[in-house]
């Protein structure tokens, strides 16, 4: 794993626009915690990855979205001060919602992370959708 703490952040992205909850979970700290637009809203706790993606689905199901895919741009701050990073980078989202292509633009994926052994990890994020 890079020194870089946004190597950590696309290697979370990437695990999520391939729907590996498990990869998604690797790059993940414990405990986790995450604030996202979707009811219940908060996730917290050394499964609050899994617990997201599952609300991810089921919530999918229940409104016809699927095939989630973000895209980031380039970060506004990497800020990293020893062990402990904190990351801002907009981003893109796209999926397909009852059949039609859905772009989601203008949103911002706000990660903290830290060191946990020589690799970088999330504890923390929120997401804020944009239009």
């Amino acid at each position: 794993m890079s020194n870089d703490p946004m190597a950590a952040v696309v290697q979370y992205v990437d695990a999520f626009n391939h729907s590996d909850a498990k990869a998604m979970a690797a790059t993940c700290a414990d405990p986790m915690q995450i604030l996202d637009g979707m009811a219940p809203h908060v996730w917290q706790g050394p499964t609050a990855g899994e617990e997201w993606w599952r609300d991810v689905l089921t919530e999918g199901e229940h409104v016809g979205a699927s095939d989630y895919h973000i895209t980031l741009d380039e970060p506004r701050h990497v800020d990293v001060t020893g062990d402990h990073a904190y990351v801002v980078v907009p981003a893109t989202m796209t999926f397909a919602l009852q059949g039609r292509q859905v772009t989601q633009t203008g949103s911002v994926f706000t990660v903290a992370l830290r060191k946990v052994d020589t690799e970088w990890r999330l504890t923390a994020w929120a997401w804020a959708k944009g239009a």
